[in-house]
């Protein structure tokens, strides 16, 4: 009888699954399919998407459009569930810094602390937190949907061990093992490989377990009503079954373990404390540095107004030659290492022998700073200035504070008397080119050392007269409603760890599904007038994740309108002469391409033709300012966008580039000097 019961629950079961599971296969075939239509009458698809390779229409598992090696297919449950039992020691989860394994090479400076963590401080309570609350129980079933996985999980773990603890109890299942697996299994995703499932995927997987869970429990109803009862009881009334919101960070677990060729072949268990059980994609720079084999270094940097900045490292702490690479809008430093080994632009300095620094602006979600009660709109009340007159500054001279004292100590027999004793290239992208002009300008007119040797500009801001059509309407709608903004939040940013888990989710789905992805990215390139830049792929970057991500102040918006407005790269116009007379000593901001005589060093400048964002016109604004202010000054056109400057693996931007940052040569050493002198004499003797 038990038999009989048994079979026919499984095979209904299996029925539900199918018909369910071919429900939701042919509703993401549905909207593929329809995204893709759309697409074939869109005007223009072609150019927009031809610098995104290997594009298909057809849904798939396996998403193109990430790196090469980020590459991985998003298996279904079922092989979700196989992998769990192959996954050997190999898939580790200690994420310590790789220096430990250079000990003696790279030891780790005074200065340098741990990466970015999401270390959120107290936030003030303002009226867009009750907005955020009525727009958070609006979408209360779409969190419900998506925490429905780890809410029978945990269930599951109660009523498992409750019945491997009853020896009466037939066919007992270890859920709480299948528990811990599973969560060892998300954490998966931090490593090299990206296997983070998207929302689809989570239905799938909700509903998996949903199905399994209901029928378990008819099951034991049918042959012990009692432990059903006692199971019913504890859910919705013992203090223990008590589930946890499904945004803790860290979930401490013990996974079975066995590696093949043991002599006890049987699993072992390990402690492991698993950050992020809710499998989104949450890997900072420091891991994908890691991961591929790199030392590292964090080095926490303090501005004169109180920001804490993140300055990361890939040490080469002998080298007398070091390069620092600044992001831009809605960026971080992760952008510089995106895309593997191959084709970074900062593995590609280090492997050149450079000393690596990878800058980070104010302006994260978790707001760092140095008053740990700082209120929401103070912290994001800056613009470009603070850009490129504290941070940079504060950054640069903490390089140089590093490496002068490493110098010292490697190479002590040397004397550098007051020189510089390495020379350091920066490159910048964007916002952070504009900033670093800004930063050499009023170097020059403070009369104070920059300590650079080189700058590389990649599209670099500071001129935006020819915007496309939606920058120049949000241009229009931003003076004439710039009285009521201070009624909203001060920055742009995705405000709720839910919604940038959706978000960091939803990425995934655009890769799963190609059609639809494709969509979202004519979309997009039709929004910033054309720009063919992979937008879609910079939405998976792991720098938009549930913990941090990177913000826009709109007091950088108000100056860069400023900047459009004026028709000159002008800092920031407090709008009164009083105001600006106590900034500058002048009734007028700033106008930094009259001071451009004041560089001292060779710039590069690269632009992107098909770049909508800063147009190759507004870059070669800059070079003929630069040309004519007696600037050693050079410029280079690619064919493409905005973002494919930095976040596409482009070998021959990437040759480009790296062929003006070996034209940084290292200073040479007292003795070599001596006798570069000693042989030149000898030549005038000789002539």
């Amino acid at each position: 009888m038990q038999g009989l019961v048994d079979d026919s629950l499984a095979v209904i079961k299996e029925s539900v699954k199918a018909f369910i599971y071919e429900s939701l296969n042919n509703i993401a075939r549905l909207i593929n399919g329809v995204s893709a239509f759309v697409l074939t009458i869109l005007l223009g698809k072609g150019n927009i998407l031809e610098g995104v390779h290997e594009w298909e229409l057809r849904p798939s598992f396996h998403g193109p459009r990430f790196p090469r090696w980020m590459e991985n297919g998003v298996s279904s449950f079922n092989q979700f569930i196989h992998e769990l039992s192959v996954d050997s020691d190999a898939s580790s989860v200690d994420y310590s810094s790789t220096e430990d394994n250079f000990d003696g090479t790279y030891p780790e400076s005074p200065s340098s602390h741990g990466s970015r963590t999401s270390t959120h401080i107290s936030y003030d309570w303002h009226w867009t937190v009750w907005m955020a609350y009525i727009i958070h129980w609006n979408l209360l079933p779409a969190r419900f949907l998506l925490g429905m996985p780890f809410l029978l999980l945990r269930l599951l773990n109660i009523w498992g061990s409750r019945a491997s603890s009853d020896p009466g109890s037939p066919c007992p299942r270890n859920f709480y093992s299948f528990t811990k697996a599973h969560t060892s299994k998300d954490h998966v995703v931090q490593r090299l490989t990206d296997r983070r499932r998207g929302v689809v995927e989570d239905l799938h997987l909700a509903i998996e377990i949903f199905i399994e869970a209901v029928f378990d429990m008819l099951r034991k109803v049918v042959f012990s009503p009692f432990t059903a009862f006692r199971i019913f009881v504890k859910w919705f009334f013992s203090p223990s079954a008590e589930v946890k919101d499904i945004d803790d960070d860290v979930l401490k677990v013990s996974v079975p373990m066995t590696t093949l060729g043991d002599n006890d072949p049987g699993p072992t268990e390990r402690n492991l404390t698993l950050n992020h059980p809710l499998n989104t994609d949450a890997r900072t720079c420091k891991d994908l540095i890691t991961e591929l084999g790199y030392p590292y270094e964090a080095i926490r940097v303090i501005t004169a107004d109180g920001y804490v900045l993140l300055l990361e490292r890939i040490p080469r702490r002998d080298a007398r030659k070091a390069v620092y690479l600044q992001h831009g809008i809605f960026d971080s430093s992760l952008g510089w290492v995106s895309h593997g080994v191959v084709g970074s632009p900062a593995f590609a300095a280090f492997d050149q022998g450079y000393d690596v620094f990878l800058g980070n602006f104010r302006g994260f979600v978790s707001r760092e700073h140095v008053d740990k009660n700082i209120s929401l709109r103070k912290y994001w009340q800056y613009t470009i200035n603070e850009h490129g007159t504290e941070d940079i500054p504060a950054m640069i001279e903490k390089i140089h504070e590093v490496k002068t004292a490493e110098l010292k100590i490697s190479q002590p027999d040397e004397e550098t008397n007051d020189e510089q004793p390495y020379k350091l290239c920066a490159l910048a992208h964007s916002l952070g080119g504009g900033a670093m002009l800004m930063y050499a300008v009023t170097c020059g007119i403070k009369e104070k050392p920059h300590r650079l040797s080189r700058l590389i500009l990649l599209s670099p801001a500071g001129f935006h007269d020819e915007t496309n059509f939606v920058l120049t309407v949000l241009h229009y709608m931003r003076l004439t409603f710039d009285p009521l903004l201070v009624f909203f939040p001060p920055a742009l940013y995705i405000p709720t760890r839910f919604f940038r888990m959706l978000f960091n989710k939803l990425a995934r789905d655009f890769h799963n599904y190609p059609a639809i992805g494709g969509l979202v990215q004519t979309l997009l390139s039709y929004g910033f007038g054309g720009d063919s830049s992979n937008w879609v792929g910079v939405f998976g970057l792991t720098h938009y994740n549930m913990n941090d991500m990177p913000g826009l102040s709109f007091g950088v918006i108000r100056h860069l309108s400023q900047v459009k407005a004026a028709g000159k790269f002008i800092m920031y116009d407090y709008g009164s002469a009083s105001a600006n007379m106590e900034v500058y000593g002048s009734p007028e901001p700033i106008d930094l391409g009259e001071y451009y005589s004041l560089i001292d060093i060779p710039v590069d400048l690269v632009a992107g033709r098909k770049d909508k964002i800063i147009s190759a016109a507004m870059t070669t604004k800059h070079y003929k300012l630069l040309k004519d202010s007696g600037v050693d000054v050079s410029y280079k056109e690619f064919n493409y966008g905005h973002v494919d400057l930095t976040k596409s693996h482009r070998e021959d931007l990437l040759a480009y580039i790296m062929s003006r940052v070996r034209l940084v040569d290292p200073p040479l050493s007292r003795q070599g000097s001596q006798k570069a002198m000693k042989l030149k004499r000898r030549g005038q003797a000789s002539s």
